[in-house]
């Protein structure tokens, strides 16, 4: 017989380590997989590291309503425990009337959502706050900030591990039966499953759908389907002249090719949508132009020699080029009819602002 425990999660990425922290802290017994050697190694390390404020989605949806609560746990969180953090602000910036509506349409959907401290600049009141970005107008959002996401990561599983869960790396699963007490779970080169629990939560990011379909009485109409949508970020080597996280209006598919700080004050730029058809994180370095003329818009008199390529990272959509952006999906019961699971899906921006509430959302529907 598999070795059976309160609760199992799969992926141990920012999501599924929340999850099993906020399991572990009501005293279930969880067991954590993850394919991979180490936590967070696909799209938990490979994003901006940015806490977003919540005011690019729809009004109402889960992306909207899990991103304004998330916030607030997240820095409540790091605040408690000195994760390091900066609540640094961000400009969205127009250079056109007609993008200017765009930023009256963000600023309304932000405070729909619960966002109290958004405020439109002239092009002055920008300058008093980042001199060297010049533009038709900002949107100013003060709560948004960076947290440093590999330490985040690494405190709320360490939690989670002192009231008794466990971290399997290298356990890749392959198939999940269904009983009627709970769940079987079978691992790569393992001819027998070897874990059992009532509980069953699929966070597995970019092998959600591959996971879902290999759990027996899932019906395929309840998994969404995987996009893919490449971001290629560039580094810049040198100080730049800005405090704040500096963005551009929303396009397709992403938020535009911004600039953003980590906490050594690395600048970065990026990420770039590129719709794809497999996993791939390779960066090209001929993309260099199309950065450097994206950065040139946000810092006319940036060095071009000193921006080069860094890393990828690849968000994992249930919606397609041209069609209307998805939303986060968190399937249980009341979806898919079978207890004790819950399924997500679309869990990319801004899933790891959102990570602590999406945890508490779904011991909500397990309950």
């Amino acid at each position: 017989m598999p070795d059976r425990v309160d609760a199992i999660v799969v992926g141990a990425g920012v999501v599924g380590i929340a999850i099993a922290h906020e399991l572990a802290m009501c005293g279930r017994e969880v067991i954590l997989l993850d394919g991979e050697s180490h936590f967070g190694s696909w799209t938990s390390s490979r994003n901006s590291e940015v806490v977003h404020a919540g005011l690019y989605y729809q009004v109402g949806s889960n992306k909207a309503k899990l991103c304004v609560k998330g916030k607030h746990l997240l820095y409540e969180y790091c605040r408690a425990r000195n994760i390091p953090h900066r609540r640094s602000g961000k400009l969205v910036f127009a250079t056109t009337q007609t993008q200017i509506a765009v930023l009256e349409e963000l600023k309304g959907k932000g405070e729909a959502a619960g966002v109290d401290d958004l405020h439109l600049l002239d092009p002055m009141g920008v300058q008093a706050l980042e001199p060297a970005l010049t533009c038709a107008a900002a949107l100013h959002s003060p709560s948004t900030g960076i947290v440093d996401s590999h330490v985040l990561m690494l405190s709320m599983l360490g939690e989670a591990e002192e009231r008794g869960a466990v971290f399997a790396r290298n356990t890749l699963v392959e198939r999940v039966g269904g009983r009627g007490d709970g769940w079987d779970v079978w691992i790569q080169g393992e001819d027998d499953a070897v874990v059992s629990a009532p509980i069953l939560v699929n966070a597995a990011g970019l092998g959600a759908q591959k996971l879902a379909t290999a759990i027996e009485g899932v019906e395929a109409k309840y998994v969404p389907p995987l996009r893919l949508a490449r971001g290629v970020y560039f580094a810049y080597d040198g100080r730049v002249p800005f405090s704040r996280l500096i963005y551009p209006v929303p396009e397709a598919g992403g938020l535009g090719l911004h600039l953003t700080l980590d906490m050594a004050g690395q600048a970065r730029f990026g990420p770039d949508v590129e719709w794809i058809d497999e996993i791939d994180y390779d960066v090209d370095a001929g993309r260099k132009p199309a950065f450097l003329a994206a950065a040139r818009a946000i810092w006319p008199n940036i060095e071009p020699g000193r921006l080069h390529p860094a890393y990828a990272g690849i968000r994992p959509k249930i919606s397609g080029r041209g069609e209307p952006a998805g939303d986060f999906v968190i399937s249980s019961e009341s979806e898919h009819g079978r207890r004790g699971l819950v399924n997500l899906f679309g869990i990319e921006s801004p899933g790891l602002t959102a990570s602590m509430a999406i945890a508490r959302l779904v011991l909500e529907k397990l309950s």
